[in-house]
């Protein structure tokens, strides 16, 4: 069972994944195109000359075709190889990096990262669900996970404040195959936090699901 972002800003973390997919797409290998035919040898050379005027003027004046623009050289450098791996999460990752920058302490941000992966982990595939009674209530039963373990994959994350220097979000991306078999990668989850403050040491307590 995945978790139904929150995040005002989750059309904004689909658009920056949705691009990265459609400039992979436009770096695909394509076919070797053909070279353009010769001109028949028995073309009638004269057959231009006797061409009404406005016609030949017509043929004669028209521009060639403008090639097709090439991809900017800041989007070449962000696109994930052709296949699945680590190397195409990373460029997931960087898109992330660029479209939010970090605004939180490297500490903070850690901790936040850290827990985030860990409740969409549990969340996804059931594993150590009892860390986390508050969020999962159900976890003294057994309950059948929504996605193999083995077939999952954090792909991207990352940490930003939520609108208040008290609140935060961890944005995921990850892949996984669900109970029918079905792979499926560049899924989106938000785990929400607040900051509190114990006995002067400050945790991020994560926000159950409404």
């Amino acid at each position: 069972m995945t978790i139904t972002p929150r995040s005002p800003r989750l059309l904004l973390l689909s658009a920056v994944v949705l691009a990265v997919l459609g400039v992979a797409l436009l770096g695909m290998p394509h076919g070797q195109e053909q070279s353009a035919p010769e001109p028949s040898s028995t073309a009638d050379p004269s057959s231009a000359a006797s061409a009404p005027p406005d016609e030949r003027v017509t043929v004669e004046t028209a521009p060639p075709t403008a090639p097709a623009a090439s991809t900017p050289s800041v989007l070449k450098s962000a696109l994930p190889p052709h296949g699945e791996g680590v190397a195409g999460d990373r460029a997931v990752q960087r898109s992330l990096e660029e479209a939010w920058p970090a605004d939180l302490p490297v500490g903070d941000e850690r901790e936040l990262l850290t827990a985030g992966r860990a409740l969409l982990r549990a969340d996804a595939t059931g594993v150590d669900r009892t860390k986390w009674p508050d969020m999962f209530p159900d976890s003294g039963q057994v309950v059948a996970p929504a996605f193999a373990t083995a077939r999952f994959r954090i792909q991207a994350a990352i940490a930003r404040h939520d609108g208040n220097p008290n609140k935060a979000v961890v944005h995921l991306v990850w892949a996984g195959t669900d109970r029918g078999g079905t792979y499926t990668d560049l899924r989106i989850t938000d785990w929400f936090f607040t900051r509190t403050i114990k006995k002067g040491a400050t945790t991020w307590t994560p926000q159950p699901r409404t």
